[in-house]
């Protein structure tokens, strides 16, 4: 039977990645210094400014069937091979395996439930909204209406 990448390095507590990536901050028209981050898939279309951190839940997937395609059903074999491709992959491969997991990680936390999912200062979320700026104009217009 053939392993994936993960589990290979999991079961021999081989450290994938090691980096952590943080929320974007922008300033939208009301929003000032606000911390936020969308959590959504590559399937679904979203509308974000450039300097918006965008969370692709299932790079993390997309990496691992990548980099286990084709490993043979031995073991020792499969173990080797995916150590080359993660070495010939170098510190660009290890950054993008980190930032997919730690969305993942950070949608997990947030109790992300639907996407796509805005999230504003770790404290607020639209979700089903594919239009960055109208769900953070949603937010404030909360958070106005709450003053």
């Amino acid at each position: 039977m053939p392993h994936s990448l993960l589990s290979i390095f999991l079961t021999k507590g081989f450290p994938i990645a090691s980096t952590s990536i943080l929320l974007g901050t922008v300033a939208f028209e009301n929003v000032s210094a606000a911390e936020i981050k969308v959590f959504t898939t590559r399937s679904i279309s979203i509308s974000a400014p450039a300097d918006v951190t965008v969370a692709y839940l299932d790079d993390a997937s997309a990496i691992e069937e990548r980099l286990s395609a084709n490993l043979p059903a031995n073991q020792n074999s499969a173990e080797t091979i995916a150590r080359q491709r993660l070495q010939e992959g170098g510190a660009g491969l290890q950054q993008e395996i980190a930032a997919a997991y730690q969305g993942v990680a950070d949608a997990w936390s947030l109790g992300i439930a639907t996407l796509p999912a805005v999230v504003v200062d770790r404290r607020y979320v639209v979700y089903g909204e594919a239009d960055i700026a109208k769900a953070v104009a949603r937010i404030e217009e909360y958070r106005r209406e709450q003053k």
